[in-house]
């Protein structure tokens, strides 16, 4: 344990530092280091809540001066391994976006969220790779990958970075991009934030302004029916249609809306960024097919996609858990079924589980990506559940973990970085990589943060190659 808050020196840095520094005794220190997903929080020395870039070079120099391990929190979204010591710096003051329509890009600060990006940006007809909700910071979804619904067409989020602002675990400040410390570029595009402390990025823009998209709810009794057209419906398919097919056990909680609240069903989502008519065309072979029992679709302007996952905002609960697969057999359709539909005996342990269709630009862009092995299947799976006690998500993850290893014939052993939380993901999260791509990451690792100080956001070994 760094008992970094009896230092003299932390005076020092309370002296140097615009924004606050808090210890466990301090007012805001708890409500700082929750994360958005309720289950988890940091226990850190001392929290930096950072008014600007300077804050954050001074909090990891600081860090650095006593060997102390260096968290970071934006929103508390993807939430890896909880701060036992050490300090935890808090980017969510920093929130600055410029839109630059000459050079169709933006500066995204690190504490950022896309709805900071998304609204301005599609003023002038553009659109940045958000995911599915305009709550999550946009710097740590990056980092991650970052799958959206125009991500068949324009690929994931880490593709759309033209260059990173970082602060090294020894508190020098760089410029990351093709041309600048092109390796540590190549690294945070998709290799999570173990490599520094990003504090802003420049991402390009694409011209998506109209869409047609949203949901078609079926019964649940149909969903082994819907999910095996789903399979076949999406072949070949035209890459700019991003889609998914689920089941989604709405909770009888009043946030959801009266026609769902506590029903469940079989969910075919989407988003075709084309021609809308074209897109409408694309649906209504399902809706000849089947009359839906709801029908969300339509044409929208994209600053709207929020929408069509309708993600909560308010603080919950959750377990996530994830798996890729190359193909979508009748036995992965029957278990992923019998494992998501509500038995009339007993709540249903997953509030849903969706697989989302990836190819298109998110395969074809992988080549040569830190993670190109986690982003090279036909179908990411995310299983996603509530647990309202200690109890509950102990029985929410072993549930996941059973129904995972009755999937082990069909999945590809790969893993999408950001359907990952907690232990699980410090756990799983190397197997996004490749062994040359983590060999690469290593060596990267070994120049940036060779005492592994951000150990914390994911344990990627620090190795220096000249010793192999």
């Amino acid at each position: 344990m760094y008992t970094l808050s009896a230092t003299p020196s932390l005076d020092t840095l309370r002296d140097e530092i615009a924004g606050a520094v808090l210890t466990p005794d301090q007012d805001g220190f708890v409500e700082a280091c929750t994360a958005w997903n309720v289950r988890f929080a940091h226990a850190p020395a001392v929290v930096v809540v950072a008014a600007d870039v300077g804050d954050i070079a001074a909090a990891v120099r600081y860090a650095h001066a006593h060997g102390a391990p260096i968290t970071v929190q934006a929103t508390g979204h993807g939430f890896a391994r909880a701060a036992t010591d050490g300090v935890l710096i808090v980017t969510s003051r920093l929130t600055d976006v410029t839109i630059d329509t000459a050079t169709l890009t933006a500066h995204v600060a690190c504490g950022a969220k896309w709805g900071a990006v998304l609204y301005p940006a599609h003023e002038h007809g553009l659109a940045p790779l958000l995911g599915s909700t305009t709550d999550v910071g946009a710097v740590g979804y990056t980092l991650g990958g970052g799958m959206g619904w125009i991500g068949r067409r324009y690929g994931l989020a880490a593709d759309s970075v033209r260059s990173f602002d970082v602060v090294l675990a020894d508190g020098s400040e760089v410029r990351a991009s093709a041309a600048e410390n092109a390796d540590l570029f190549w690294a945070l595009r998709g290799g999570g934030g173990a490599f520094g402390v990003i504090t802003g990025m420049t991402i390009e823009l694409y011209p998506v302004s109209m869409v047609y998209a949203g949901n078609l709810l079926y019964p649940v009794e149909m969903a082994g029916e819907v999910m095996r057209r789903y399979r076949d419906w999406i072949v070949d398919m035209d890459e700019q249609l991003t889609s998914s097919v689920g089941i989604m056990n709405f909770p009888p909680l009043e946030i959801v809306p009266e026609p769902l609240r506590g029903q469940s069903f079989v969910i075919v989502r989407g988003c075709w960024c084309g021609d809308p008519a074209e897109g409408k065309a694309l649906i209504d072979e399902w809706r000849n097919w089947r009359t839906p029992a709801i029908d969300m679709f339509g044409e929208m302007p994209f600053s709207m996609a929020v929408t069509i996952s309708n993600d909560p905002v308010d603080p919950m609960p959750a377990v996530v858990t994830t798996e890729w697969l190359d193909a979508l057999p009748d036995e992965a359709i029957d278990i992923v079924v019998a494992a998501a539909t509500p038995r009339p005996d007993q709540p249903p342990l997953m509030l849903f589980a969706e697989m989302r269709h990836c190819g298109g630009a998110i395969r074809r862009n992988a080549a040569g990506k830190p993670n190109a092995h986690g982003r090279s299947g036909e179908l990411v799976l995310e299983f996603c559940g509530l647990a309202f006690s200690p109890e509950m998500g102990e029985a929410v993850e072993s549930y996941m973990t059973t129904v995972r290893t009755a999937l082990k014939p069909y999945v590809n052993g790969a893993v999408y970085l950001n359907f990952l939380e907690g232990e699980e993901k410090h756990q799983r999260g190397l197997e996004a990589y490749s062994p040359a791509a983590l060999a690469r990451m290593s060596a990267v690792k070994h120049a940036v943060d060779p005492g592994n100080a951000l150990r914390n956001a994911l344990d990627v070994p620090a190795v220096d190659p000249a010793a192999n």
